[in-house]
């Protein structure tokens, strides 16, 4: 009778803990399930150069993915431009180099009037479990080989933004408040950017490949640069980890550049390099089903950034390496860029209805 009693007496004190509403606001920790639940992504760049035995290869900056309970996860400001590192550089090329937006004074890449600034890549499941992100930055990229370092194709004020409050209520969103790009002339003029799903195509323009191929002339080659929003999933450049959802939301900047490479009599070749770069990647998804939360009074326990490590592949008769290695780190804070090299052969004779539109 006395054991029966102490049972009862324990059952009784669980459920008037229960009751006590600081306890219970305390237990309500909000998190969502990993590998189906609502999740957001943020990106600042990511480039793929190349094509099958071109010596090309991959580079995606470290993707920021929302925690699991209420938070955000920041991009360092310690990315500031991408190749950021000789791995960087040997998957990519040497001659493309792209600001994120940070410069010192006096060496500026971007046109007179614009001022350095930080980024902002951030990833965020809000206090309702809500899954949202945002990339805010500059971006500047230039030729190396073009009278030692010229800009030829520049953002101010770049800004894609998405967020999934439900399954029929996604939203995204990518803008600009300048854009440059080089003319025929070799000089960066201003140029309206695309609006809604519209595309801007600027041909011929006095910009080398980022890769050297044998009886390829810089100076003899031009390139033909197109710029659009990323509007689907499937349009960006992003590691294994950077998953989507029953329903998906995705913005950002897709640059594309096709070189017709020529030789130095003028006469072209028969190769020609495809070179993709998304600024401001971001994305969120849902499960169908889904509904948020309401909002919280209670403060969250502090939540760790997730992080999927830089990633960088070089590519080998037609074999990309990013699914191998890239992301073993899964939930990191603070690691390294993770490489993946295979050697390249070098020669020797590639949704959410936007409120832009």
């Amino acid at each position: 009778m006395t054991r029966y009693a102490t049972r009862m007496a324990g059952c009784a004190a669980v459920l008037a803990l229960a009751a006590v509403p600081g306890v219970a606001a305390a237990q309500d920790i909000r998190t969502v399930d990993e590998e189906t639940g609502p999740v957001a992504f943020a990106n600042a760049v990511s480039v793929q150069v190349g094509k099958d035995g071109q010596g090309g290869g991959t580079v995606i900056t470290e993707t920021q993915r929302s925690p699991v309970s209420p938070g955000s996860s920041k991009l360092s400001q310690d990315r500031s431009g991408v190749p950021a590192s000789d791995g960087e550089k040997d998957a990519i090329g040497p001659h493309y180099t792209i600001n994120l937006g940070r410069f010192e004074p006096g060496e500026s890449p971007f046109p007179a009037g614009v001022t350095s600034r930080e980024h902002d890549v951030v990833a965020t499941l809000e206090n309702t479990t809500v899954p949202s992100a945002v990339a805010e930055s500059n971006y500047a990229l230039r030729d190396l080989r073009l009278d030692g370092s010229t800009t030829v194709l520049a953002f101010e004020g770049a800004r894609s933004a998405v967020r999934c409050a439900a399954p029929g209520a996604v939203t995204a969103e990518t803008t600009a408040a300048r854009l440059w790009v080089l003319g025929e002339d070799g000089k960066l003029a201003p140029t309206e950017p695309p609006r809604g799903d519209a595309e801007l195509r600027l041909e011929d323009l006095p910009l080398d490949a980022p890769l050297s191929l044998a009886k390829a002339d810089a100076e003899a080659t031009t390139s033909d640069v197109v710029i659009r929003r990323v509007t689907e999933f499937d349009q960006l450049l992003r590691q294994e980890k950077w998953r989507d959802g029953d329903v998906t939301a995705a913005a950002g900047w897709h640059v594309e550049i096709i070189s017709q490479l020529s030789d130095a009599e003028g006469e072209k070749l028969d190769e020609v390099v495809h070179t993709r770069m998304v600024f401001g990647g971001v994305s969120c998804s849902v499960p169908e089903g889904f509904a948020a939360l309401a909002p919280q009074s209670q403060k969250q326990r502090p939540s760790v950034p997730i992080k999927i490590p830089a990633g960088v592949s070089v590519t080998e008769s037609g074999h990309d390496g990013l699914g191998y290695g890239l992301v073993g780190g899964g939930l990191v804070l603070g690691v390294a860029a993770v490489l993946v090299f295979r050697p390249a052969r070098r020669r020797t004779p590639g949704q959410a209805p936007s409120n832009d539109e």
